[in-house]
């Protein structure tokens, strides 16, 4: 008999720390829910991240938004903002406002694939050498020295020059010269993240390095890497327009915000014609405030500090 009212208090206790167990994992929110509650609070990102979504699903859907093709010649010539051509028309007689929206098209796919590429890349580089170190790390790191020592616009205008100006070159080059921030990020984070208990426990376990570094090591240094590429994402679009504006970037008849811009190198267009420029500079001014605004949100959503 007291056997079987010991076996019952056992279970009852066992019973009661599992509901315990639950109820506190119930009551504490998970952490991506505490990073989407802190960004909710920061009205300027959620304005960011609305913005960004509605230029990129004007992008997608730039063939049903676009009154006219981007290449097609109307006839009207340099004609001022109409209800026919809500932005007017350039000195070829295209329609300003399909150039704009198809315009959104290049500036995000330049944007997000050098990102991609360059961030993907970066982070591999970091998590070798943080976590390998000794003669793999120096010789990554003076490689790393050696790309951010390198004029930026200098070397990106001859490589353009000699390989190119197309889209595809233009990602790239931006890839090429723009990693090494990303893999000193993550180098630095992985050099105190691999001597946290949980890491050192997972070697001597026998976890292969794949799975310590993927599956340990790169979860818990996400959070710079991901505020790194938001930014990386407002730059790239930017030189991107820099290097249109200047004749080097995406070629014309294709439209791109920086090559529209160039028509306001003449002091007509700037006094006369100003729906030539001002909207491709808006948008860039519009798109740029946006993906940096949702930076500043992920980096204080994903900051540990409550």
């Amino acid at each position: 008999m007291a056997l079987t009212e010991w076996k019952l208090g056992e279970t009852n206790f066992r019973r009661g720390t599992a509901e315990a167990e639950t109820d506190s994992e119930t009551d504490s929110p998970r952490p991506w829910r505490q990073a989407l509650r802190k960004f909710s609070r920061h009205r300027l990102a959620v304005a960011g991240a609305l913005v960004t979504l509605l230029l990129l699903a004007a992008a997608l859907l730039a063939p049903v938004i676009a009154p006219y093709d981007p290449e097609e010649v109307t006839g009207s010539f340099t004609a001022a903002p109409s209800a026919e051509h809500w932005l007017g028309t350039d000195q070829v007689g295209r329609d300003v406002f399909s150039r704009l929206i198809y315009a959104t098209r290049v500036s995000l796919i330049v944007g997000f694939a050098s990102v991609l590429l360059y961030v993907t890349f970066g982070t591999l580089a970091g998590l070798v050498s943080g976590y390998f170190g000794g003669w793999l790390d120096m010789a990554i790191m003076r490689i790393t020295d050696m790309f951010m020592a390198f004029p930026f616009l200098m070397v990106i205008l001859v490589v353009v020059a000699v390989l190119g100006s197309d889209m595809s070159t233009i990602i790239l080059v931006l890839a090429l010269f723009s990693w090494p921030g990303v893999a000193r990020l993550v180098r630095g984070s992985v050099l105190t993240i691999k001597q946290l208990d949980y890491v050192r426990a997972g070697i001597a376990m026998g976890y292969g390095t794949p799975r310590v570094l993927f599956g340990h090591i790169l979860p818990n240094a996400a959070g710079p890497i991901i505020v790194q590429a938001t930014f990386g994402v407002a730059s790239a679009i930017m030189s991107e327009a820099g290097l249109s504006f200047l004749g080097m970037g995406v070629q014309p008849p294709t439209a791109s915000w920086g090559n529209m811009l160039t028509d306001a190198q003449s002091l007509t267009v700037l006094t006369e014609q100003p729906w030539l420029w001002i909207p491709p500079g808006a948008m860039i001014l519009l798109v740029v405030l946006s993906i940096n605004f949702v930076g500043d949100g992920l980096r204080d959503a994903l900051d540990s500090e409550p």
